[in-house]
This record gives structure tokens, C-alpha cells and sequence, in this order.
């Protein structure tokens, strides 16, 4: 049987169409989880919503809380910060490539200036992933965060493309960790200073079937010898 290249051409375009639009594996947006504890907090969408968690962590007592968030009424939120302290988020990638890691954080004037993103595939051993970012203060003129604004530019909004190594595993783990004690009105961190984050995604591609990539090198093949 004869297949025309047109239909190995729209075939393998509708493959590489569907695989470039990115997949939310999971999103928090702290609306339904409302934290007032350490979690874990169920993610409120995504592929894998019910699996996914969100939990953080202070080597002292801290109070976690769900003040509004970025044009949102409610964020992650907690106090007492030292370096080494963090947010954790956890998923599973199967089935899915270039994950990439989204979210959008501030604090207030005493809370941590410095803070940088650390994956892992197993829990316990963790690298970071792109430069220590420097937070603006939940307070004029950057903010505050307010349900009833739009989403606030100055905060610090960003998305980080993970390794190749978080590629199709059956776990992967995000830390947003404190990095320094200075704080983000440049002095030291106090005990009431917060950070707060807002609207995290975890999101990949599908890894493609095995058959994909051969039918889209058959129909640029087929594609080649038709216009010879």
C-alpha cells in the first residue's frame, strides 16, 4: 500500500504540532489549600494535581500562612526564615520532557532578599538550576499583592527550563531555598520578615511514541523524493 507524502507530511506536522504546546503537570495556586501549616498541599490543577505536593520547611518554628497572592486571594506565605530554609514541590514527569518550572514570589522589607531554585530525582540530592534571584518587597512601588489588581510586574515573576535528567521520571522535587540573611531592605532577615509565593507550574512536553520520530523522518523523506 502507498502512502502519499502529503499524508506523512500532515501526519508528522500534527505530531510535532501536539507536542509543542507544554502540559501542566502540576499548578498551585493556594485558593483551595489555603496553608496554614508546613502542607503537603495538594495542587489545585493539573495532569497530575492529586499526587503533586507542596510543602516547606524551616530548621526553626515558623508560622505558615495564605495572605492574597498575585492578583489572587490567596499564596503560600511563612516567617522565621534562615539560610537553607525552603518550598518544596514534588511531581512526576513520566511521559514528558523539558520540564520547566514557573512561579511568582515577594517579601516583606525584613523577609529574605536571596533565594535560588534546586531540583532533584530522588529527594535528597539537589542542584541548583539558573542564578540566585534577588526578591522586591511586597510594599509600594512594587506591590503590594492584592486579589483585587492585576498581576504585579515588579514581583518576581519567572519560569526556569530544568535538566535533561527530570526528563520522564517517576518523581522530581523543586526547592525554592533561602540563600543569604540579608534581607530584602538590605539588612538582616528578622524573625517576623516573610516570603510568599504565588501561582507555581511545573509543565513538560509528551516524550514522543517511538514510532513519532520515524514517521516524521518518513515523511520528510518521502517529502524529498517526491519533489526530485
Amino acid at each position: 500500500m502507498k502512502i502519499s507524502a502529503l499524508v506523512l507530511a500532515v501526519t508528522a506536522g500534527a505530531v510535532v504540532s501536539a507536542q509543542a504546546d507544554a502540559a501542566v503537570l502540576a499548578n498551585w495556586t493556594f485558593e483551595v489549600s489555603q496553608p496554614a501549616s508546613a502542607g503537603p498541599f495538594a495542587a489545585e490543577a493539573g495532569i497530575n494535581a492529586a499526587t503533586s505536593q507542596a510543602s516547606g520547611f524551616h530548621a526553626g518554628a515558623s508560622t505558615y500562612s495564605s495572605p492574597a497572592g498575585n492578583n489572587s486571594a490567596r499564596s503560600f506565605s511563612s516567617n522565621t526564615w534562615a539560610v537553607g530554609d525552603y518550598y518544596q514541590f514534588k511531581t512526576s514527569s513520566t511521559g514528558y520532557q523539558n520540564i520547566s518550572f514557573s512561579w511568582a514570589q515577594t517579601g516583606s522589607n525584613t523577609g529574605p532578599l536571596n533565594f535560588a531554585l534546586f531540583w532533584s530525582t530522588n529527594g535528597t540530592t539537589f542542584t541548583q538550576v539558573g542564578a540566585t534571584i534577588a526578591l522586591l518587597a511586597n510594599a509600594a512601588p512594587n506591590g503590594p499583592w492584592s486579589a483585587a489588581s492585576t498581576p504585579n510586574p515588579s514581583a518576581y515573576v519567572t519560569t526556569i527550563s530544568g535538566p535533561a535528567a527530570l526528563n520522564n521520571q517517576a518523581n522530581i522535587w523543586f526547592r525554592i531555598v533561602d540563600m543569604s540573611t540579608t534581607s530584602i531592605n538590605g539588612g538582616t532577615v528578622a524573625g517576623g520578615g516573610t516570603s510568599r509565593v504565588d501561582d507555581v507550574i511545573i509543565s513538560g512536553d509528551v516524550v514522543p511514541a517511538p514510532g513519532s520520530l520515524a514517521l516524521i523522518g518518513l515523511a520528510g523523506l518521502a517529502v524529498g523524493r517526491r519533489r526530485r
